[in-house]
């Protein structure tokens, strides 16, 4: 699926939502460079969950929890006001759409489910 295929998808699911909106209106201004830093942020934050997992560490754990909350965090700092509940409904989609499964199983089996997990987990604790 090409880039504009994603956000042709994206405006069409999401596309009244006020998440979607901040999103576009954030987004529009953003550099390459941006969108880069953006993306390499992200990438550690990935890395941060497989660290913890490959560690060992539940995903009810302090490092579980650190970077789901960087991960939410990432999205309110560049997208959009990511509540809790908005991060619950993003880790389901991790492993109900193999694209986002794949994305993170890619990296190592079964990140991906942990990566739910720690989210979700996170978002109870938080509450």
């Amino acid at each position: 699926m090409s880039r504009s295929d994603l956000q042709s998808e994206a405006q069409e699911r999401w596309g009244d939502t006020d998440a979607y909106q901040e999103s576009a209106r954030r987004t529009k201004n953003y550099s390459a460079e941006d969108f880069a830093l953006s993306n390499k942020q992200a990438a550690e934050i990935v890395q941060d969950f497989k660290d913890a997992m490959l560690a060992g560490h539940s995903p009810e754990s302090v490092e579980a929890a650190t970077a789901a909350e960087a991960h939410r965090q990432h999205i309110n700092d560049w997208f959009y006001t990511c509540t809790y509940e908005i991060h619950l409904g993003l880790a389901q989609m991790y492993i109900a759409d193999e694209r986002f499964s794949k994305h993170y199983d890619s990296q190592h089996p079964g990140l991906a489910q942990y990566v739910h997990d720690a989210i979700t987990a996170n978002a109870i604790n938080k509450a």
